[in-house]
């Protein structure tokens, strides 16, 4: 039972038996007053009990939680979920026997389902929240890989002097490219394309000298 309706001598006193009977407090609940009531004549002549509409406010974290354990049920996959809440940043650790499925390719099956959560969060949540899921450590490792394919690509385009296109990434994992070639002056980064198949476009930074030569 998530919510419901309640009457009462009183506002206060409907509202209580309906917090007692869906077990919550009154900072876990979302109250809806439909009528005030109204004291009869002589105290009961004409008197109107007071009626409230109680609901049980969704915790965003708790309503990612049972979406991920449902869609990877449906996946055939038993995760168990381990949550780190930084702020703003809610970190879903997920273990699994089998966390290469879990993962995908490129972290892709991962990304999507990261993705996908991130909505259901911010859809229950007053404030907005960043959904981050990991599964053994896949973000850290990630994370090295790409700084690496930044300075590879980086020089690539310095080479060539032809823009490199990455693959679509997610936010979080173009922010890692952006920040690994922050310090670099010759050349310089920018995202185009729409969510969720934003991509990072990286290109050299034309010579002063050559570009005055070409105007």
């Amino acid at each position: 039972m998530t919510q419901i309706t309640m009457t009462g001598a009183t506002v206060e006193e409907a509202v209580a038996a309906a917090l007692a009977e869906l077990k919550i407090s009154k900072e876990n609940s979302e109250v809806t007053v439909i009528d005030e009531g109204k004291k009869g004549f002589l105290g009961w002549i004409g008197s109107r009990p007071a009626k409230v509409l109680v609901k049980k406010r969704v915790d965003a974290i708790e309503e990612v939680e049972r979406y991920i354990k449902n869609v990877t049920a449906h996946m055939g996959l038993e995760v168990v979920t381990k949550i780190q809440k930084k702020g703003k940043l809610v970190v879903f650790e997920l273990q699994s026997e089998k966390v290469a499925l879990l993962i995908g390719k490129r972290g892709q099956t991962l990304n999507s389902l990261q993705y996908l959560a991130q909505l259901v969060a911010n859809q229950h949540s007053d404030q907005f929240l960043t959904i981050m899921l990991d599964a053994e450590n896949y973000r850290q490792r990630r994370q090295e890989t790409l700084e690496q394919l930044a300075k590879k690509m980086a020089d690539q385009a310095v080479r060539t002097g032809r823009s490199v296109k990455l693959e679509p990434m997610p936010s979080y994992e173009r922010k890692i490219i952006h920040n690994a070639l922050t310090g670099r002056r010759d050349i310089e980064t920018n995202s185009e394309g729409a969510e969720p198949h934003r991509y990072l476009m990286i290109q050299a930074k034309k010579n002063k000298k050559e570009s005055s030569v070409f105007k």
